[in-house]
């Protein structure tokens, strides 16, 4: 039983760094980046190895056998070790056993000048983007996610790296990826109160407030992740999705890109002036 407690311990600091990893991510701390916390799960797995082979032991732990249970799961930890070892050193290993637990692979010391997923090209402000789908006459990928949010990690690292997918995503599409959790503050003059249809009234104060209700108002929707492709005139391509397989993302963006070369009138189309 004291084995059981001590490895729920080692489980419970493993989760607590991943809750102060979400915060750090959110607020642009800088103090996580992906190999520091990856090399904090190395130490507690491998400290965890040691101890289900009984080279450490806690106050009042008494001398117990190694039974094959115990040699079982010190090697599933030992291999998870080496896993994240290798996750720390190889710029091929994405970790997608673990995706959507570590940082964002741009969030390392070891990233590319792009914070965008991949490395592809994205926009952080919606006119910005906008202009530049205008520009380059191509179609808009909106992707509402958020520093925190797990399945938008899954998405990007085990979906949009499928080699066809990330070929179409970095070839046809302008990126503008909205953060709903960024904290940073809007400039003073950027600041307004929305007034929802039941008369609350929220300020918007930060660039995730302003996204969140960009999202809400347009898309009736408050969940990440959401992908919207649409025309830079605001027409959509596509009905939106949210978190799917490869398979369905790729056709998605392919009927998108149909949809883009004919302009279809009957779609619904979006006033989406500030």
């Amino acid at each position: 039983m004291n084995s059981v407690k001590v490895i729920l311990g080692f489980l419970e600091l493993a989760l607590a760094l991943k809750f102060l990893s979400n915060a750090d991510l959110v607020a642009g701390w800088g103090i996580l980046k992906r190999e520091v916390f990856l090399g904090l799960w190395v130490i507690l797995t491998f400290m965890l190895t040691l101890h289900l082979l009984g080279f450490i032991k806690f106050p009042n732990q008494k001398k117990e056998s190694i039974s094959k249970f115990r040699y079982f799961f010190s090697s599933l930890s030992f291999a998870l070790t080496i896993y994240l070892l290798v996750g720390i050193f190889s710029k091929d290993n994405t970790l997608k056993f673990l995706s959507g637990f570590p940082p964002p692979v741009f969030y390392s010391f070891q990233a590319d000048e792009s914070d965008c997923p991949l490395g592809l090209e994205c926009y952080k402000d919606f006119e910005i983007g906008r202009e530049k789908a205008f520009d380059f006459n191509k179609p808009i990928l909106l992707d509402f996610t958020g520093w925190a949010c797990v399945n938008c990690r899954k998405m990007e690292e085990n979906v949009w790296s499928e080699p066809r997918v990330y070929s179409l995503l970095k070839d046809n599409f302008i990126i503008i990826s909205l953060y709903v959790d960024d904290r940073k503050k809007l400039d003073i003059s950027d600041q307004f109160d929305y007034q929802y249809p039941n008369g609350s009234i929220r300020n918007i104060n930060t660039v995730g407030k302003k996204w969140a209700t960009f999202q809400a108002i347009n898309f009736k929707t408050a969940s990440q992740p959401f992908y919207i492709l649409m025309n830079p005139n605001g027409t959509l391509l596509n009905t939106p999705i949210q978190y799917v397989d490869s398979k369905t993302f790729y056709k998605w963006l392919e009927i998108g890109l149909e949809n883009q070369s004919k302009i279809i009138p009957k779609l619904k189309y979006l006033n989406l002036s500030n």
